[in-house]
């Protein structure tokens, strides 16, 4: 009986540390969706940009952030962008390792790795924030080709890119389904929305997460075709998997619809900054 009083007490301990850096990683965490939607809210407007001939290119997250950097007052937009991202990448890395809230128990294994990948992906994001920031360039240098180039002369490096490929479009069917069911909701603060407001969230967040699907689906069909003819050039990243759109037939209307989407998902992005459940 005194240890099950004693596991018990250790446990609610835990749970209160646990909220307490819930509390603390609030506002980074909110800062960071600000900052994840501005992010995509430059790629959709360059995307569209091109799709309509009004100039505007293709481009990636790297991309978005050196774009950023050379408008007016762009190092100060930078360096706020740079620290919504740091914030984000914490949350998302302290969310794989506790659990999404713990009321509401813990994460189940996919939600553990997609939090952590996600973690890891903004954090480096971050870093080239403040690489630009220091004058040492976007990290252009090290594109998807170029990593895919390296996996595949190891040894099985075309069953690893291949996977690698597979698991892309994976991700993209999960953010497809979220599209069709919205069940993106159900981690929003639904209590404090009007009926408006709740299908305003719903909209752009259900066309964004399926014009992401598009994306992945994309990358992860390249980077199989990379695997299996050996050719590590046939690997994409988020401008390539953009661009092969606006290079297919209907391209301009295809390109147009998944830039409206991902500026969609930029909406959805600032909206989870007020409502998401953190």
């Amino acid at each position: 009986m005194a240890r099950s009083t004693a596991a018990q007490a250790q446990l609610s301990r835990a749970r209160r540390t646990a909220e307490n850096q819930d509390d603390k990683l609030e506002w980074p965490a909110r800062a960071g969706l600000l900052a994840r939607g501005a992010v995509y809210l430059v790629i959709g407007l360059l995307s569209i940009k091109l799709a309509f001939g009004a100039g505007g290119k293709t481009t990636d997250q790297q991309g978005a952030l050196a774009t950023v950097a050379r408008q007016p007052f762009g190092k100060v937009l930078l360096v706020a962008l740079a620290l919504g991202l740091a914030g984000y990448a914490l949350w998302r890395l302290w969310r794989a390792a506790v659990g999404h809230g713990i009321e509401s128990g813990e994460d189940d294994a996919k939600e553990r790795i997609s939090g952590a990948i996600s973690g890891v992906t903004y954090g480096a994001l971050c870093l080239t924030a403040i690489k630009i920031l220091a004058g040492s360039g976007g990290g252009g240098g090290g594109g998807p080709d170029k990593a895919t180039a390296g996996v595949l002369g190891w040894p099985g490096g075309p069953w690893l890119v291949g996977a690698a490929g597979l698991v892309l479009i994976g991700v993209g069917i999960e953010q497809g389904r979220k599209g069709v069911k919205a069940d993106f909701v159900e981690n929003a603060k639904t209590g404090e929305m009007g009926r408006r407001m709740e299908q305003t969230y719903v909209a752009p967040g259900a066309f964004g997460h399926l014009a992401r699907a598009v994306v992945f689906v994309l990358m992860g069909y390249f980077l199989i075709r990379a695997a299996i003819d050996y050719d590590p050039e046939k690997a994409v990243g988020l401008d390539g998997a953009l661009s092969s759109l606006r290079n297919a037939a209907y391209g301009p209307v295809l390109l147009g619809i998944v830039a409206a989407g991902l500026l969609g998902f930029a909406a959805y992005c600032m909206l989870e900054a007020r409502y998401r459940r953190v």
